[in-house]
Formats: structure tokens, C-alpha cells, sequence
């Protein structure tokens, strides 16, 4: 009797691993294509960028050179968009946290009356599309004198990321036992070092998988920076690159390269912490 049990149990395993290599494997060729592509334009002479070819026939680095000694107008502050980029997704990832993870640890451990109402009627500005509220919050900006500001495109993403990290904050701080809130009390200690020394090292994958939200937003926002940064040397990178697009005849071969290396340092990260993203973005979602 258990031999032909074993076996279905097999047959089954076999049949779903099958089914799931099915559905993965297309979707894993449609999402790499498109990055094969920008690297085949990367890679090509000017002249054959779009020879429609599987493989450039005269494949060159030329256009990296290009790009990293900034020799077109249009990267004449590739360096320092590239820099801004990134001191603007650190500084609206660090931001988020220290905003979320106080004001879920004030809403789910210290019971903070009405903190559960703040927070849903903090998601409900998500009912609204964030192009909606751009006009708004470029008229905010110039009301107090931030435009062309780094920090006002920090305060824009950290208000868009905000609500959505408190709530995965405080789904998995709902998960974490209550005794060793009341064990902590009970040795004396005040809610500040409940917070750093029990709070923080429990929720350290979930921290870390919404401040890498919170960074890949700030880093991909295109609108906003358009928006509320016009300076070259304020731009973020993505706005930067847009100013291809205006040209008669764009270097699309120069585009796709400078998108490319900026398309790295996300890649890099998401890399380098994937295996907190899928046990931190869903802490909570079942609870015990």
C-alpha cells in the first residue's frame, strides 16, 4: 500500500515542478529579452544598432568608453546624475525606515491609541495615482522653496513609500511574541530599549526588504524628478537620459548603455539581499 502511495506522491511532484518549469521558463525568457536587446544595442556600432542581428558582427566597448569618459553632450554630468541618483535612493530608504519602523513599533507593540486608523487612512492615498498628486506636490515644493532641491524629491518619495512600509512593518511586528515585550518590561527596561535592543534585531529581514523597496523606488521615479528638478546638475539620471529622446537623431546606442550601467547597482542589490525579499515583503501576511 505504500509503494503506490510513494508513487503518486512522486508522479504529483514530478507533475508540479513540470508545470511550474512551464509557466517559469517563458516568463523568464519574456523578462530577459529585453535586457538582451539593451545590451545588444550597448554593444553595436552606431551604424548597426538596429540591423535587426542575434549578434552584432563588429561587436565594440567604444560606446562604454563614450559613456564613462561622459565624450557626448548629453553625459557632460553622467558621473554626478549618477551620484545624485544614488545619494537620493539611500537618503529616502533611510528616511523610510526610521519613519516606518518607529511608527509601526509605536502602532503594533506600544499600542498606540488610534495609530491603527493613522495608518489606514495612510494607505488610502494610494486610491489615488501618484501622477494625480504630482501637481500638488510640485506646488508644496515651490511654496516652500525646494524646488530644484535634492530633498524635496527625498520628502516626495519618502511620503509615496511611507504608508506601504509601515503597514509590511507592522504586519510583521504582529507576528513577534508579546512575552518578550512583557519579559523586557518586567527586567526593567523602557520602551527605548525595547525598541533597539528586541524590536530592531527581530525585524531585521523585514528592515531590510522594505528599505530596498524603498531605495528601487526612489531610484526608477522618473516623474518626480522631472517634476520638481529642472538644474543638469541636480537631475537625476533617469531624467537625464530622457533628454535622448528629444534629439532629431538620438544615439540610441548611447541610451541603451548609459541604461544599462544604471540598470547595475539595483541588480547588484536586489542580488545581494533577494533572500529577505519574499520572507520580509510578506511578514505576517499569515499569521499564526
Amino acid at each position: 500500500m505504500s509503494q503506490p502511495l510513494t508513487l503518486r506522491r512522486f508522479t504529483r511532484n514530478v507533475g508540479t515542478e513540470a508545470g511550474l518549469l512551464l509557466i517559469g521558463i517563458p516568463i523568464l525568457l519574456w523578462t530577459m529579452i529585453p535586457i538582451y536587446h539593451m545590451f545588444l544595442f550597448a554593444i553595436s556600432p552606431k551604424d548597426a544598432a538596429f540591423s535587426g542581428q542575434l549578434w552584432p558582427t563588429h561587436p565594440t566597448l567604444r560606446n562604454f568608453g563614450i559613456v564613462f569618459h561622459q565624450e557626448h553632450h548629453f553625459l557632460y554630468h553622467f558621473w554626478l546624475q549618477m551620484w545624485n541618483s544614488i545619494a537620493i535612493a539611500a537618503a529616502t530608504a533611510v528616511l523610510t525606515l526610521l519613519i516606518a519602523t518607529m511608527a509601526a513599533f509605536a502602532i503594533s507593540r506600544l499600542r498606540m491609541k488610534g495609530g491603527r486608523l493613522v495608518m489606514n487612512l495612510a494607505l488610502f492615498t494610494y486610491f489615488i495615482p501618484a501622477a494625480f498628486l504630482a501637481v500638488p506636490m510640485y506646488k508644496t515644493m515651490g511654496m516652500y522653496g525646494l524646488l530644484n532641491n535634492d530633498f524635496a524629491l527625498i520628502l516626495a518619495m519618502v511620503t509615496i513609500a511611507s504608508p506601504y512600509a509601515i503597514w509590511i512593518l507592522r504586519q510583521a511586528s504582529d507576528k513577534l511574541p508579546v512575552e518578550l515585550d512583557e519579559a523586557a518590561l518586567i527586567d526593567g527596561a523602557s520602551p527605548w530599549q525595547l525598541f533597539r535592543l528586541v524590536y530592531i534585531p527581530l525585524m531585521v529581514p523585514s528592515l531590510i526588504a522594505v528599505g530596498t523597496y524603498a531605495l528601487l523606488l526612489a531610484w526608477n521615479e522618473y516623474l518626480y524628478a522631472f517634476l520638481l528638478l529642472s538644474k543638469e546638475t541636480t537631475l537625476t539620471l533617469p531624467v537625464a537620459l530622457g533628454n535622448f529622446l528629444s534629439a532629431d537623431d538620438s544615439p540610441w546606442e548611447l541610451l541603451m548603455t548609459a541604461g544599462f550601467i544604471y540598470a547595475l547597482p539595483p541588480a547588484a542589490i536586489y542580488y545581494a539581499f533577494r533572500k529577505y525579499m519574499s520572507s520580509g515583503l510578506t511578514a505576517g501576511a499569515v499569521k499564526g
